[in-house]
Order: structure tokens, then sequence, then C-alpha cells
């Protein structure tokens, strides 16, 4: 509590100093003025500027030094966030394409190979919590659904399907929070957000027992709102874990970054358990970018990265966790920086939330929470969400998340441009994909949706 009331005051310090100044220097009404008692106007005087000319240009200074301080004051206090869309990452545009026409024309002419069920049994991040306030109502896209989510006026956040079981209005476009319920924009009939029950129809003199919504079993837990989903309704039969150091606010938010994927959900957690792709693909320096026909350039190759990494799932009771224990090493010229030396534990829980866990001695402690949901059966919105120990500088965990994105982007564009193999071709070192393909197979049932499609042909 001592650290975010310290948080606070240098905010508030700063405001004041940046609004002093800017009030100073806009109060120049005469070259013969004084600006704490430095005689510069004096300047403006011998230069032609005494008078309304000073006065533009002190607007014109003051324009400027606003939006410096602008960026300064966000660079270094506002979380960093960084949200892409479905073409802008990952994909080449060549011979005068735009990225959405070299986007369309891989999806259009990608083989999708013979792929395992597109939505896997578990918990999905549906959006963070600081984005729904109270009375808040909104629409996403997730497993092939539209849903409404809303937070009712007594803080709890409810997930139900968009469409009104009545008409078919989207509840959450015009839809309104009252109480604990969500009211439709067409005809005004409220559903309940705990069972989805209507209990209100503005003309009819009774509500019918049948007439509900379809709830959605949800839970919130760290900064996040998530729902269940299980092919057969089955109940949750597992949680994701609280961390206590988000609850407690010892943990602060630092930001965020979202990747629209066009891939199936199984590909981007094996990621995990291929540990040669580490010392081929994220071995270059994150300053050498993220296209892959230019990261191993000659011209960043002085910047290295190095990884020691080992797969495991997690036995019973948590046969649904596995673990992926991370050493980085970075190197310049050769030279191993010890100090940036960097021990990462990334837990996966379920098929789509994985907790990397952060702990070094000068860099502080925090957790990402990478989290994969399915939009659609082969695009996946995944998200990055950064907790920082509080009394750590905000640059410090931005510029991990920087980092981060950075690497997690060149996966990307192996990702979008790629085919799904069932019988990859594998040697002995690689016997930890066929591991992870094992345990990920848990989260499917006989049930689980599949990717139907009609294989337009043209007959002559």
């Amino acid at each position: 509590m001592e650290l975010c009331s310290l948080s606070v005051f240098v905010k508030v310090i700063t405001v004041m100093v940046i609004s002093l100044a800017m009030g100073l220097v806009l109060d120049v009404r005469d070259a013969s003025d004084m600006f704490i008692g430095v005689a510069y106007p004096e300047l403006w005087r011998k230069a032609g500027l005494a008078g309304a000319p000073a006065r533009a240009a002190a607007c014109i200074l003051a324009g400027v030094c606003l939006l410096a301080l602008g960026w300064l004051y966000r660079l270094i206090f506002a979380p960093l966030e960084l949200l892409r869309t479905a073409d802008e990452v990952g994909y080449i545009a060549e011979d005068g394409r735009s990225r959405a026409q070299a986007a369309n024309e891989v999806r259009r002419r990608r083989k999708t190979g013979e792929l395992p069920p597109v939505y896997p049994n578990g918990w999905y991040r549906v959006l963070d919590s600081h984005m729904l306030d109270r009375g808040d109502v909104k629409n996403v896209t997730l497993l092939g659904e539209q849903v409404a989510v809303f937070r009712g006026l007594d803080g709890k956040a409810y997930v139900v399907d968009a469409y009104c079981p009545h008409l078919g209005a989207n509840l959450a476009v015009g839809g309104r929070v009252v109480g604990g319920c969500i009211e439709c924009p067409f005809h005004g009939w409220q559903f309940r957000g705990e069972d989805g029950k209507c209990v209100r129809i503005p003309y009819a003199d009774k509500v019918p027992e049948f007439a509900k919504v379809r709830c959605w079993p949800s839970c919130e837990v760290n900064g996040m709102v998530l729902v269940w989903f299980h092919c057969d309704g089955v109940e949750p039969s597992w949680r994701v874990p609280e961390q206590k150091e988000i609850t407690r606010g010892e943990w602060v938010y630092r930001g965020r970054t979202e990747h629209f994927i066009n891939a199936h959900i199984e590909e981007i957690p094996e990621n995990a358990a291929d540990i040669a792709h580490l010392a081929h693909l994220h071995t270059p320096g994150i300053v050498s970018g993220v296209d892959l026909r230019y990261t191993n350039s000659k011209t960043w190759e002085f910047v290295r990265h190095d990884w020691k990494v080992e797969w495991n799932p997690e036995p019973d009771p948590n046969k649904h966790c596995s673990q992926m224990l991370v050493k980085h090493a970075l190197t310049v010229f050769g030279r191993r920086w010890p100090l940036l030396d960097l021990d990462v534990v990334a837990r996966q829980v379920g098929p789509g939330i994985v907790f990397l866990l952060f702990d070094h001695n000068f860099l502080g402690r925090g957790v990402i929470m990478h989290c994969v949901t399915p939009v659609e059966p082969l695009l996946q919105c995944v998200s990055h969400t950064i907790f920082y120990q509080s009394s750590i500088p905000p640059l410090v965990p931005k510029f991990i998340l920087r980092a981060e994105c950075i690497q997690f982007e060149r996966d990307v564009m192996i990702w979008n441009n790629k085919t799904y193999i069932s019988r990859p071709m594998l040697v002995k070192e690689d016997s930890a994909i066929q591991r992870h393909r094992r345990w990920f197979s848990q989260f499917y049932s006989e049930n689980s949706p599949r990717l139907r499609y009609q294989h337009d042909t043209m007959d002559w």
C-alpha cells in the first residue's frame, strides 16, 4: 500500500511540475517579463518576437513541450499495450500487395493437414478484468460463438450467449445492465447473469419458465475473466490457480500484447516442447527484429541469446498442467552478461493458459499471463498480460514484455504460414514433441468439434 501511495505521489508531483512550467511559459505578456529570474524574453525582443509573436512562439513551444512530456510520461508510467491485427504480423507482402492481400492469399492456399479437434475442453480467457467496469457490456467472439460479457452492479462478471432467444437481437450491442441482469435492447427482456433465466418481460403478465439464455460457466482470477468450455457440457473438473501476489496487489498491471494467429490451437503450446527451434529461431538478438528473412543478418550477430530448456508434464492430481523450465543467457560480442541471466518457469494450465514466472535478484519478480483463446477453428487470439512488482520501475517489465513480443512474433511468422502435420518426421531429440501431443490429447473427447469444410472444385 505504501509503495502504491508513493507511486501516486510521484505521478501527482510530475503533473504539477509540468502544469507549473506550462503556466509560466504561457504567462509571457510582454518582452520585459521575467521567467524564473532569467530574462529570456529580452532575447525575443532582440529577435523581433516581442508582443503577439512572442505569445504565439510561447504557445508553439508549450505545445511541443507538452507533446514531449506526454510521451515521456507514457514511457515511464503508462502500461505498454501492443494490439496487433490479424494481418499485421507474420506475412510477407511482395509484388505491390498489401499485408491483408498477402494474408488472405496464404489462408486460401495453405493446406490445413489432418487436424485434431479445434476446440479443446478447458478454461479460456475472455478479456482482462480492467477492461470491464461496473455496468459495462462487451461483445466477444470465442470458440466460434458470440457472447455478451457484462459486469453487474454488484461487481461480478457474467458471460452469456450474445443472441436473445426471443428474436435474436445481440444483447451486447445496445444492451444495458440492470442490477445483475442484462436487458435486451430490442424488447427489454431481462436475463439474469448467474443462470441466464429471464426475470422480466415488460409487456407480458408472466415470464415463461423456458425463457432463458445460455449462461457460460465463468470465473474471475488473476485479473482476467475466464470461461469454461466442454463439448459435452461437463462442469469444470479443475480450476485455474490464483496468483496470490496479483490478488494482494503486490504485482501490478504493466501492460499487454495481443495477436491473432491463423493456426490450430495445439500448434502454439507445442512450442514449449519443441526445444530445438529455440536455438535456431530465437538465438538472434531481439535487435534483429521479427522478419525471418533478416533475423540472421551479420549486422546484429554480435548479440545472441542462449537457451537451455526442459519440458515435462505434471503428475496427478495436476495432470492437466505441464512445466517448461527455461534458462536464458545473453552474450554480446561473445561475452556473457551474468546480470541478465534469467530463469523462467512456464507452467501451462489446461489448453489455453500459461503462467510465465520471472524471479531475478536485480530485475525483480513478476508473471506474464500467456492466454490462447480460439476465435474460430483456425484463428487464435493470443494475449500476454504482465503483472510485476510495484516497487520495480515500470520500464523494466515493459522492456521484458516488449522483448517477449519480438521473440513471439518470430513464431507468429512460422505459425501463420505452416501446415499441421499429424505424423511428423521426428528424430530422437524431438521426443518431447510426441510426449506433448499425448499430454495435450487429454483435452479432447469423443464429441470435440472438428473442422468441416468442402473442397470446391471446378468441373470443365
